[in-house]
């Protein structure tokens, strides 16, 4: 009788620690791992049960990566150089919408600050034009409202000396309607 006890004992310690170390947490993104209809839980990415032990992570994956982000500086560094030349033709990756815009920009040259940054944020339609103005999301805080104009004034005007844009079939129908965001910075040494 002591026997069948201490065996029962022992398969049901055994199958905790099974359990609890199985039930361990993964810091990496959960859609790799196979999920099977043999499982015992749910095969959802969304799920955790409060009478599991442990927090409750959720395994999303989070679009990481997918926005079009850019930013232009008024004097590129020397290894970036290359990434401001305009492309001789029609454009069809990213890289290459991204140095045309490079080479689109005009900094002002009246009104002009050091370490001015402003971002923007906009969407072209397939045709390579403007979907709407862009909308400013971001200006170096403490700057006067006539140099933020200015600033402003100077993005409209060199983003619409470039449109419309030359995309081809491709990029253009995956780019129509994707908002994407470009952060200006005024790096030049002004006044010497």
């Amino acid at each position: 009788m002591w026997r069948g006890i201490l065996v029962f004992l022992l398969l049901a310690i055994s199958t905790v620690a099974a359990d609890a170390q199985r039930r361990q947490i993964n810091p990496i993104p959960f859609s790799h791992e196979p999920c099977s209809v043999l499982d015992g839980r749910p095969c959802t990415p969304y799920y955790c049960s409060p009478l599991e032990p442990g927090p409750c992570i959720p395994e999303i994956d989070y679009p990481y990566g997918q926005n079009l982000q850019l930013t232009i500086e008024t004097v590129p560094t020397e290894a970036d150089r290359a990434k401001y030349r305009k492309p001789d033709h029609d454009l069809d990756t990213i890289g290459d919408l991204f140095a045309e815009l490079r080479t689109c920009w005009s900094p002002p040259s009246d009104n002009a600050r050091a370490g001015m940054q402003m971002a923007v944020r906009f969407s072209f339609n397939k045709a390579g034009g403007m979907i709407g103005p862009p909308q400013l999301t971001y200006a170096t805080a403490g700057v006067p409202a006539d140099t933020r104009t200015t600033y402003l004034n100077a993005i409209n005007s060199s983003l619409k000396a470039c449109l419309p844009l030359k995309f081809t079939s491709g990029l253009g129908g995956a780019l129509a309607g994707r908002p994407i965001a470009i952060r200006y910075v005024d790096n030049r040494e002004l006044g010497k």
